[in-house]
């Protein structure tokens, strides 16, 4: 007898577990995503569904009803919401059936029962849903032969919004928007039933930042945006897809023009940055591209005043000056200030251009930045910044200087698990959706920093995940450096800590990648101060406007007074150009190609939409043909030739080579290796109790530029005042609007009180660059902070 061995048996291998839904839809099986809505898994599918009220960046509420489907599941068929009906194992959906064809047109009938025949002079008209889902999913006719509701129209329920009620279809994505996205509700639902209406509170505007956002996603023509109001037609217009330049956050728009002019910008939604959404300011500044004052033909001075020449003879008079300059006094009387206004290859070509000459005085931003040292920090994107764990805020207010950040910032502290600890001397946009907010005064935040960071609290919230620092300059009238300690604070506590470097200037880390980033004494402040001192014999400006736009105003002043030379590029003739001896018009936005760097190093396109103004060119051009005049061949004779120049000799553009990489999300800069910063946190001297000290910051609305020069967002801009907290102004004895003296630093300024208890005790706080009295004649790039005396007039 033999034994036999038990064959052997092996397991069957485990499936991996299912990570999708199979669903059946129009008759196509479709894997879907758990917990995904019906209407987005047909979208994707391909699928069309009608919708109004649905917007996948907001909370679905199922207002209109218009996205009906049918779905068979196991208690047989039935129409449903798709909008507000997740998917399930099995479904089999249609979206075309005849009991849901029968609903969507039922609800189409219904909405258009009082909706205003007037498509022919309504903006929306040409793109609107509700038109062109009438004509594709409504029943052809009405039954309806009742007279139509009306209402007054249009209201201006802001300085930049029309609401036309009569248009409403009460799709709610207006005031989710202002909930739910901008952290704004001004606008809600008023009235019961039939009378229901969108409408603001009384004597309360919509006065969001974000308003034009909430025209863009109106399905209707019930909400107009002033500026574009019976501008053009959808049919007329031409666009590409860019990127806004106007702040650092770099939001991808679509520029629109009709008859080579700039009608309208609109937001695009990509998931790196801004998701479609776009601050009114960077919306409506198109108008300063179109207005009348821009420049655009060379000009030369001549007997006392600035007149028109031909480029000829201009770039010879700026090349005659820097030529007699250098000869005389070497490359170091010559500094170049500005850059951030252009592209990155705008940039490069100045950078090559100073290279050329031996000029290395050169700085992209007005003394009111950080140092360009903050890029070489261990780097965090803005998606991952929002991922985070913890977010630490050494930063001005985000909703003031960056807007869409503090979009993106609030939706990551509302709806995710991201806790924000904050560190201000005044409460900010983000304060109410901090889960701390530390308030200090200016020059004690490094201090206040470790010493919070010591608690138990806080440290055991650090160690729950990744910790990123947002840092900007939160305090013109402070030295950048104490929020450089404080993030030396934060690194040495939590070592992998990363950073998002956020500056006001659309592309100030650009600049200072391609080279225009100053050397040892070579920032704007010592240009500036050499200029005064007669060392600095030549300034050459490209886009800036020191006189009005940086912070210590009597540095800016006596450089003016004292320099012999300055040369400006620009596109308008600012209050610094107007001392120029020669004046260079430059290309403004969409009027050239080019790329441009945001704040978390994304390299993204700018498309060019319209024709140049006048003669005007771009930056690179005038760079490349003023080296020319000085005997030097930069070797560059088109964007093409220039971009891949750029992209091959600076090693943090290299993936910007693929053109494909720049368009639409965009692609992230290669970041130097990390430095760390190891200084011992300092804090400034104590000041005096009879003392305030200085807080100015920039607000989303100022004298700059682009600002004054569109006529629907200049009116804005505040008129300059002084915020006291309530008990600071009871001791001091002056009631709100009462003028107050503000001395410091041998300078005074007088101007009107305004009661904030958002602001810390012993703090001014002074919006910077309004209408009025002018803070910045107090403030001293060498002063660390500003102690001021403020007393009743």
């Amino acid at each position: 007898m033999t034994d036999t061995a038990a064959p052997k048996t092996t397991a069957p291998a485990t499936a991996a577990p299912k990570t999708t839904v199979s669903v059946t839809i129009n008759g196509r099986a479709v894997e879907a995503k758990p917990g995904q809505l019906l209407i987005d898994a047909c979208e994707h599918s391909g699928a069309f569904v009608p919708h109004f009220c649905y917007h996948p960046r907001m909370s679905p509420v199922g207002m209109c009803r218009q996205c009906i489907v049918e779905v068979e599941g196991p208690r047989g068929k039935a129409l449903v919401v798709s909008c507000m009906t997740p998917v399930a194992e099995g479904q089999v959906v249609s979206t075309t059936s005849e009991p849901a064809k029968r609903a969507q047109e039922g609800v189409l009938e219904l909405l258009l029962a009082n909706h205003p025949l007037d498509c022919p002079v309504c903006d929306k008209g040409g793109e609107c849903p509700l038109q062109d889902q009438a004509f594709s999913h409504g029943p052809g006719e009405s039954r309806y032969v009742e007279e139509k509701r009306h209402y007054e129209k249009p209201i201006p329920i802001s300085d930049l919004v029309y609401l036309d009620r009569e248009r409403c279809i009460l799709c709610d994505r207006c005031t989710r928007f202002a909930s739910e996205v901008a952290g704004d509700p001004l606008i809600s639902f008023t009235s019961r039933g039939n009378n229901t209406q969108v409408m603001t509170f009384p004597d309360e505007p919509f006065s969001s930042y974000f308003s034009g956002n909430t025209v863009q996603i109106c399905p209707v023509g019930a909400l107009t945006a002033s500026p574009y109001r019976f501008k053009a037609r959808p049919w007329d217009l031409e666009q590409v897809e860019t990127t806004c330049t106007t702040c650092s956050v770099g939001c991808r728009t679509v520029v629109q023009s009709s008859r080579d002019e700039i009608v309208r910008y609109q937001g695009v939604d990509v998931e790196s940055v801004n998701w479609g959404w776009l601050c009114d300011r960077g919306r409506f500044n198109f108008e300063s591209v179109n207005s009348k004052n821009r420049i655009g033909t060379p000009l030369v001075r001549k007997d006392g005043s600035l007149t028109e020449t031909t480029w000829a003879s201009a770039l010879d008079a700026a090349g005659r000056t820097l030529r007699v300059v250098i000869n005389d006094k070497g490359a170091g009387a010559v500094g170049i200030i500005g850059g951030a206004r252009g592209t990155n290859e705008d940039a490069y070509a100045w950078a090559r251009f100073a290279d050329a000459l031996g000029i290395t005085a050169r700085d992209a931003q007005l003394g009111d930045g950080l140092p360009a040292e903050v890029f070489s920090l261990p780097q965090a994107t803005i998606a991952e910044t929002c991922a985070s764990s913890t977010i630490i805020l050494l930063a001005p207010d985000l909703k003031e200087e960056l807007p869409v950040l503090y979009l993106r910032l609030r939706d990551a502290a509302e709806k995710r698990k991201t806790r924000i600890i904050e560190f201000s001397s005044r409460a900010s946009g983000l304060s109410d959706y901090a889960w701390k907010s530390i308030r200090h005064e200016p020059g004690d935040q490094p201090r206040v920093v470790s010493e919070a960071l010591a608690s138990a609290e806080i440290a055991a919230q650090l160690a729950r995940g990744n910790v990123t620092v947002v840092v900007g300059r939160g305090n013109l009238a402070e030295s950048p450096e104490f929020a450089l300690l404080a993030v030396g604070a934060v690194m040495n506590a939590k070592p992998d800590t990363r950073v998002l470097p956020v500056v006001r200037r659309g592309n100030v880390r650009g600049a200072a990648t391609a080279g225009l980033s100053p050397s040892a004494g070579g920032d704007t402040n010592s240009i500036l101060a050499a200029a005064a001192a007669g060392k600095v014999e030549c300034i050459v400006l490209l886009g800036a406007d020191p006189l009005v736009d940086m912070p210590d105003a009597d540095l800016a002043r006596r450089a003016f007074a004292s320099v012999k030379h300055i040369i400006a590029v620009d596109t308008f003739v600012t209050e610094s150009a107007r001392h120029a001896e020669v004046f260079l018009p430059a290309a403004a936005y969409a009027e050239k190609v080019g790329t441009t760097t945001n704040c978390e190093g994304r390299i993204s396109d700018i498309a060019q939409k319209i024709t140049t103004a006048g003669t005007a060119r771009p930056d690179w051009m005038i760079a490349a043909e003023l080296a020319l005049e000085l005997g030097t061949d930069l070797g560059i004779s088109s964007y093409a030739e220039l971009h891949d120049a750029m992209t091959a000799n600076v090693p943090a553009f290299s993936p910007a080579a693929d053109a494909k990489a720049v368009r639409h999300e965009g692609v992230v800069a290669v970041h130097p290796s990390p430095v760390r910063i190891t200084a011992t946190p300092k804090a400034a001297a104590p000041r005096l109790s009879h003392h305030f000290r200085l807080l100015v910051s920039r607000v989303l609305y100022d004298r700059a530029t682009g600002t004054a020069e569109s006529p629907s967002l200049a009116p804005l801009a505040r008129d300059a005042a002084v915020h006291l907290h309530p008990g600071d102004a009871q001791r001091l004895g002056v009631p709100a609007g009462a003028d107050v003296r503000i001395a410091a630093n041998g300078a005074a300024v007088v101007l009107p009180v305004v009661l904030d208890d958002s602001v810390a005790r012993g703090v001014a706080f002074v919006p910077f660059n309004q209408r009025g009295s002018d803070i910045r004649q107090v403030i001293r790039h060498d002063v660390p902070v500003t102690d001021a005396v403020v007393e009743a007039v």
